[in-house]
């Protein structure tokens, strides 16, 4: 079960509530659940309602939720998230939001007064990043605490990794800017300090190298990210790697590849895990093809709580209400109905 922010932790602490224990014990069947982003700090939040894993009570309702999955046989990874550039000055009371550079987003946030323009933010100091790093570093323990089988650190879709990693907006002249090398310096310091916290057989990472979700992506994407998943084959035995298909047209950015799993799994030897827009079919064929170990489904997961039932089955599969995505209650969220079992009647 891919991560998939539902914006419904509606409470001042940003703390998994009752109807969080609901919604992911419900999907427990899954092979692994990665959990919504998290954000690892105040500073890393850029959407209301979005449950972190950074203070006290966050810990307690995850170790609930976790509780939950674990009675059912499932197993759960904390999703590490900061989000960068992409917030507003609410959720940083009042000030900008941090970045490698201060190019603005262009985007929007989920605020309380609905959809907002993200602020413009500022770089983050030389001496800053090494805070945050540590902010992944103790957000990593804080998920072990709560019960998580492992964590996922989010370098994907825009946010501050790939602000880092990107020449489109990283224009920093420090140690953290200018060469491929350094752009990549705060991804795999954020990783060192993860796995000397939980070990690399708990910390697993996500890239969308072809991604141009709040960002315009690099001019070099593909030297990039050869070269950061080259260096994971080389130095780091994660748990696993899981590489982002391109949702957007990539007609006009021939620089990016197209089909990011048939490019860049030839780097890698790891666990590979894809994420795109699978099906039951394409899943199993490009499994059985050995071009990747697991698949991961977002929408599927959200609309179908017993998706491996389903596709075991080969069984109808619920569509999902895009209505209900962000925020709410139980509607849209641990609603959607299971595969009713025909009854066998008695003779």
């Amino acid at each position: 079960m891919a991560p998939m922010t539902r914006n419904r932790a509606h409470n001042e602490a940003n703390a998994p509530t009752e109807l969080h224990q609901e919604y992911y014990s419900q999907r427990a069947s899954a092979g692994l659940i990665l959990s919504e982003g998290s954000q690892i700090s105040q500073q890393g939040m850029g959407y209301i309602d979005t449950a972190g894993i950074h203070n006290q009570q966050q810990i307690e309702g995850w170790k609930k939720v976790l509780d939950k999955v674990h009675q059912k046989d499932g197993v759960m990874y904390c999703q590490l998230w900061h989000v960068g550039r992409v917030s507003h000055e609410y959720f940083q009371d009042g000030d900008a939001p941090v970045s490698s550079s201060t190019k603005n987003a262009g985007g929007q946030v989920f605020t309380p007064n609905g959809f907002e323009p993200t602020s413009t933010p500022r770089a983050l100091e030389t001496q800053e990043v090494e805070e945050v790093v540590n902010d992944f570093r103790q957000a990593a323990q804080n998920a072990i605490e709560a019960g998580f089988d492992g964590v996922q650190v989010h370098g994907a879709n825009g946010y501050l990794i790939e602000q880092f990693l990107h020449d489109s907006i990283n224009d920093r002249t420090d140690d953290y800017g200018g060469s491929i090398i350094n752009r990549a310096r705060f991804l795999f310091e954020v990783l060192d300090a993860v796995i000397d916290e939980v070990g690399a057989e708990r910390t697993s990472l996500r890239l969308s190298p072809s991604n141009l979700m709040n960002t315009d992506n690099d001019s070099e994407s593909k030297m990039l990210y050869e070269y950061v998943i080259r260096r994971l084959e080389e130095e780091y035995d994660l748990s696993f790697l899981e590489l982002v298909e391109p949702l957007a047209n990539l007609s006009e950015h021939p620089h990016l590849a197209e089909n990011v799993l048939e490019h860049y799994s030839q780097f890698y030897s790891g666990t590979l895990m894809t994420n795109g827009t699978y099906n039951r079919e394409s899943a199993i064929e490009v499994v059985q093809s050995g071009k990747a170990d697991m698949v991961s489904f977002a929408r599927l997961f959200l609309a179908n709580p017993d998706l491996p039932q389903r596709f075991e089955k080969d069984a109808p599969l619920n569509e999902p209400d895009t209505n209900t995505f962000y925020g709410g209650g139980a509607e849209g969220y641990t609603d959607y109905p299971f595969l009713k079992e025909k009854k066998v009647e008695a003779k």
